[in-house]
């Protein structure tokens, strides 16, 4: 059961596509990051990215399945490529696989900007949302959810400030960025909710 504290704790399962590589130093700890590829029902996968911390580097190899446990996390991109803000898994736990692919987020948060409600070209609706999610020290995570069909329709009238429990998955997506040099190939990762646990505008 989910609670309205706030909450963020996912769960992945799939295939390393490449060895871990040094990421960056935060206290004297060095990160390592790599991608797991991770089926989805239909037969596609969704390539993810993980940073853990160097103790757990050896418990990862190449083109093994491995099932990690942790949080979605956050960052401003100041490189001036790409997305302002960079998502990450952020693994607090490598587990043996358990035999099945595995994409399962829980989110406790805030919407921190109105929701964005339109339709595709094929007709689906589709809502967007940004949901700011409190971690420890004082620090927030900023984590871009998506809505379809009945759930759009549900959270479309929310205001800003609202509190939501999600259930959903993590999903990355191939979209064409155009710059002054011409037309890049970019990846974005957001979050598809399956499920709608509770709802309350904060008084």
């Amino acid at each position: 059961m989910m609670t309205s504290e706030c909450c963020n704790d996912i769960v992945l399962e799939g295939k390393v596509l490449a060895a871990p590589a040094p990421s960056h130093e935060n206290h004297g700890v060095h990160f390592f990051r790599f991608f797991l590829e991770v089926p989805r029902l239909s037969g596609q996968a969704d390539t993810l990215p993980v940073l853990i911390p160097e103790p757990m580097v050896q418990q990862v190899c190449q083109g093994e399945t491995v099932r990690v446990r942790g949080q979605l996390r956050s960052f401003n991109n100041r490189s001036g490529v790409g997305s302002r803000l960079v998502l990450t898994v952020y693994g607090q736990e490598v587990l043996p696989p358990c035999g099945e692919a595995a994409n399962h987020i829980v989110l406790t948060g805030s919407l921190c900007k109105a929701p964005i409600y339109r339709r595709t070209p094929l007709g689906r609706t589709i809502c967007d949302l940004m949901l700011a999610v409190p971690r420890r020290y004082g620090r927030t995570d900023y984590l871009p959810v998506i809505a379809w069909g009945q759930l759009a329709q549900q959270v479309r009238s929310l205001s800003t400030g609202a509190r939501i429990c999600l259930e959903g998955r993590l999903q990355s997506r191939i979209y064409q960025k155009v710059t002054e040099s011409g037309t890049e190939e970019r990846v974005a990762y957001e979050v598809s909710m399956m499920r709608l646990e509770s709802q309350h505008e904060d008084l």
